[in-house]
């Protein structure tokens, strides 16, 4: 509402604005302080405008702005100055408002400014009015806006649906393929793993097989292996028959007739022992009896067997050595580690030697001891003793090996005891016709 004061007709300055100055009427209110403060001397600036004597315009309004309006309301002299530069400046406009007919083709809001300014009869209502229209235009202007807003959001809201669609279907296409190539790689990844489990059954039936050429190749090396080992053993026992032959030569007489001598000589004293012994009566045998019976007081053949002496009797080590020509073989660390194992070996060899001259003198057979070379660590220093023969097996060559060559060169019919736990041993000498004998019966014999 408009409130009067009684002043004086045709007076606006009784006239009072009942609301906030339209904020485009007070950006055009400050506009026209700050051009006008320039015609203006520091003195006649409101002390608290006189800081910004010295701005340019647009800075002035920028920063003195909320100073100014102030100043206009409250100070009439300023307000009064400012509205002379002002009708210096726009004498059309503020000539038609002292008349009371403000120009119609003049913008609103240049009217209001000027008549709050000015103060002319009635500028409450122009102000008012061109507040009004301001507003009007505000929101003709907010409605004109938000209607191509509004119109520019339905075409980009078109557009987006278009989008939409558009990369919807886009994307129905590439699922629809992708489905497709999704079936088609499982069927692939289906036809892989069989593939696979194929390959994986016939990688094990292929290692199986690897696995039994291997073993059989194994089997195979290991015969060959064994087969080398003989035929290496029989070739050294054809050098050694070789060289023994050709000293033989070289003295005069062959190997076989050393042999045959060699039996001969078994042969007649086992025939002169056995004459000796039997003390046979001249030959005077009826055919009747040749027949086997048994006569009135004599032993049957059971009651003789049960005489024999046990494998395990050291009396049958003496008999054996009573046999004519008979060569005893001794398996040497065999026997001593049986008998006495805690003794170093030089001991062994000494003790062992030391009691088969014993037994050599006391039954004169021939003594042979067999040691293993493997066990030196270097050339043995020994005399043998007398009457026993003693031997180290060669390198690459063990005690068991040359044991049975010694069997092998003896000739058929003479009588050789091996004295060797060794089964292995035994067992080869007595398929060469040896007759094998414990050491624990030789240790019991010695001691």
């Amino acid at each position: 509402m408009v409130e009067t004061t009684g002043e004086g007709p045709g007076d606006g300055t009784a006239e009072v604005l009942d609301r906030p100055l339209p904020d485009g009427v007070r950006r055009r209110v400050v506009q026209i302080v700050s051009d006008g403060f320039g015609g203006l001397t520091v003195a006649e600036l409101p002390a608290q405008l006189r800081q910004y004597a010295r701005f340019a315009p647009n800075r002035r309004a920028k920063f003195a702005g909320n100073a100014m309006a102030s100043a206009l309301e409250t100070d009439p002299l300023f307000r009064q100055r400012i509205g002379e530069k002002l009708r210096e400046a726009q004498p059309e406009l503020t000539g038609a408002l002292d008349s009371g007919s403000p120009p119609p083709a003049a913008d609103p809001l240049d009217v209001a400014a000027a008549a709050y300014v000015l103060r002319p009869a009635g500028w409450v209502k122009l102000v008012t009015a061109a507040g009004e229209e301001a507003q009007r235009a505000d929101a003709e202007r907010a409605d004109e806006e938000s209607r191509a807003e509004l119109e520019r959001l339905r075409e980009e809201l078109e557009r987006a649906r278009e989008q939409t669609r558009a990369e919807t279907e886009r994307l129905r296409v590439e699922l629809d393929a992708a489905k497709r190539e999704a079936e088609s790689l499982h069927r692939k990844l289906r036809a892989a793993l069989s593939d696979v489990k194929r390959g994986e059954a016939a990688l094990r039936r292929v290692r199986g097989e690897i696995e039994a050429v291997r073993a059989e190749a194994h089997g195979q090396v290991s015969a060959a292996e064994s087969e080398a080992r003989r035929l290496k053993t029989r070739l050294s026992e054809a050098e050694a028959a070789l060289e023994a032959t050709r000293r033989a030569a070289r003295e005069g007489r062959s190997v076989e007739d050393m042999r045959v001598r060699l039996l001969l000589d078994t042969l007649l004293d086992a025939t002169q022992g056995l004459r000796r012994e039997l003390a046979l009566p001249p030959v005077s045998v009826r055919p009747a009896e040749t027949v086997d019976a048994v006569e009135p007081g004599r032993m049957t053949p059971k009651d003789i067997a049960a005489r024999a002496l046990s494998e395990h009797d050291p009396a049958i080590l003496d008999q054996l050595l009573a046999l004519p020509q008979a060569h005893l073989v001794v398996d040497g660390y065999n026997v001593t580690k049986t008998g006495y194992p805690q003794m170093p070996l030089e001991k062994q060899r000494l003790r062992l030697l030391g009691q088969l001259s014993q037994l050599a003198a006391q039954t004169g057979a021939e003594v042979t001891c067999v040691f293993d070379g493997a066990e030196l660590a270097a050339p043995v220093l020994l005399a043998p003793p007398r009457g026993v023969r003693v031997l180290f097996s060669k390198p690459g060559v063990t005690a068991d090996e040359l044991i049975r060559q010694l069997v092998r060169a003896e000739p058929p019919g003479r009588p050789v005891i091996v004295a060797s736990t060794d089964r292995e041993v035994a067992d080869g000498v007595a398929k060469a016709g040896a007759r094998p004998v414990a050491s624990a019966v030789l240790l019991k014999r010695l001691s």
